[in-house]
């Protein structure tokens, strides 16, 4: 029976790879920050901690679904950041190296600067502008460097199963009739359900190396939100507004629409992620009938 090693097994990821591989002959190691029922306290952070449970647990797998995904927090928490993005993934590469494992890592649209004009494949340069974006980058270079059967996925606007931007939007509906939302920062809402799904397409394949893994096609952060209160049938009213008229306190990619080409020469017509509003309307019908 294959073993895998499942890292933030309580983020909206590690739920749906658990879902998702729920009917295989497979023994989850399910790993977290804390001790709960069912999971293995670990810190990824730690060298001896990660080579204590992967050296006693010998898993086939390791998907690293783990990271410090606050944008805003990682701006004022380098170390914490650099720690979490990239030295854990760096840990869990010798890990794996060590045990024979593959390893998939997650990674994200922000190591690139956002100033393409067209989507963007997963050999066009990269440039972060954020800590967020630059500590994700070292820990794909990390991968790379100490573990040779690594997949490294990029994924952006991620919601599932916990706190997201579909969530949020649905909760501020409540108390709003009128939501400001930016209008100039263009991506691909993209479902954990469907990165999963490619998780699972890829991981018993050796078509290791860096893969683009988001929703097909693009859209506004604003247009995501009318397009949620469309689904959910609210009223609420989207303001546009452009990033700077915002102030976030962050710089984020304008632009970083990723083009899934690794995907579509690997995988053919085996394998393809679904179209942004289609699986928006899946989590629709899913959260709208609890």
């Amino acid at each position: 029976m294959k073993k895998i090693l499942v890292t933030g097994c309580n983020g909206q990821l590690g739920r749906a790879v658990n879902k998702e591989f729920a009917g295989d002959d497979v023994t989850f190691i399910n790993t977290d920050v804390a001790d709960a029922e069912g999971v293995i306290s670990l810190d990824i952070t730690d060298i001896a901690d990660v080579l204590a449970v992967t050296e006693k647990t010998k898993p086939d797998v390791i998907i690293n679904c783990a990271a410090h995904t606050n944008v805003d927090a990682c701006e004022t928490q380098w170390d914490l950041a650099y720690k979490i993005n990239a030295i854990g993934p760096r840990n869990l590469s010798i890990a794996a190296e060590k045990t024979g494992a593959k390893l998939i890592h997650v990674s994200t649209d922000y190591v690139f600067p956002g100033t393409s004009p067209k989507p963007l494949t997963e050999f066009d340069p990269v440039g972060p502008i954020s800590a967020y974006g630059k500590t994700k980058w070292e820990g794909e270079n990390f991968v790379r460097e100490f573990s040779q059967k690594h997949f490294i996925l990029r994924t952006a606007w991620l919601y599932g199963d916990g706190k997201n931007f579909v969530k949020t939007m649905l909760k501020l509906s409540e108390t709003h009739d009128t939501i400001t939302v930016v209008s100039d920062q263009f991506g691909s809402p993209t479902s954990a359900v469907e990165l999963a799904k490619m998780i699972h397409f890829l991981e018993p394949t050796e078509n290791y190396g860096t893969y683009h893994a988001t929703c097909e096609g693009q859209c506004s952060w604003a247009d995501f939100a009318v397009k949620i209160f469309e689904k959910a049938g609210k009223d609420t009213v989207v303001k546009y507004v452009t990033t700077e008229e915002y102030n976030s306190p962050t710089k984020r990619p304008a632009y970083s629409v990723l083009d899934n080409y690794m995907l579509r020469l690997t995988a053919g017509d085996k394998f393809r992620m679904a179209q942004w509003e289609d699986a928006l309307d899946v989590y629709m019908k899913e959260i709208c009938a609890k």
